[in-house]
């Protein structure tokens, strides 16, 4: 058997820790927690408010007006369309009309098919039910928005964890072990 000198053997060689290094991955991992609590933030405010449509009064309303609305941003651009809704109801006594399919109002799209579904599925005349904001009488939906942000409010919680685990770590100036 041959015996290797121990100079010969290539040694792993790990560079020194530095100061510019720690500070970059603080302000990286600093930089990626934001930006998951930004985007928990968001979701946080969307699941909120949708769970407290869930607590607005219904009331009975009638479908007064449900066409298909189009638009053109300018001459070359492909028509748009919406649902053009308009829903009567009366809150403590005073008659209101509204016009929200959902919070976000009624949203646009690229496909007439789409938004034809829609206005069959409300059409002149129907009977339904909306939601009232208590608060403010004169807003209504007709739908209430989601809860899935709630349910999904995991996601951004992984980048708060990581960024400020990376950010920890520099600042602690722990070496990995190889």
């Amino acid at each position: 058997m041959i015996q290797n000198d121990p100079a010969e053997i290539p040694q792993k060689i790990t560079p020194p820790s530095t100061a510019a290094g720690r500070w970059y991955l603080g302000i990286l991992g600093l930089s990626v927690a934001l930006l998951g609590m930004f985007f928990f933030w968001l979701m946080a405010r969307s699941y909120l408010r949708a769970r407290e449509m869930r607590t607005w009064p219904s009331v009975p309303c009638v479908i007064l007006t449900s066409e298909v609305e189009e638009r053109h941003h300018d001459e070359n651009s492909a028509p748009e369309y919406r649902q053009n809704l308009a829903y009567g109801y009366e809150w403590q006594g005073q008659a209101h009309t509204g016009t929200h399919l959902t919070l976000r109002d009624n949203p646009w799209s690229s496909k007439h098919d789409l938004v034809e579904e829609r206005t069959k599925l409300y059409s002149v005349g129907m009977s339904t039910t909306c939601l009232v904001d208590p608060q403010h009488p004169d807003f209504s939906v007709l739908k209430p928005d989601s809860l899935a942000p709630g349910y999904s409010i995991w996601f951004p919680s992984l980048f708060i964890i990581g960024g400020l685990g990376i950010s920890i770590r520099a600042a602690l100036g722990e070496k990995s072990k190889h």
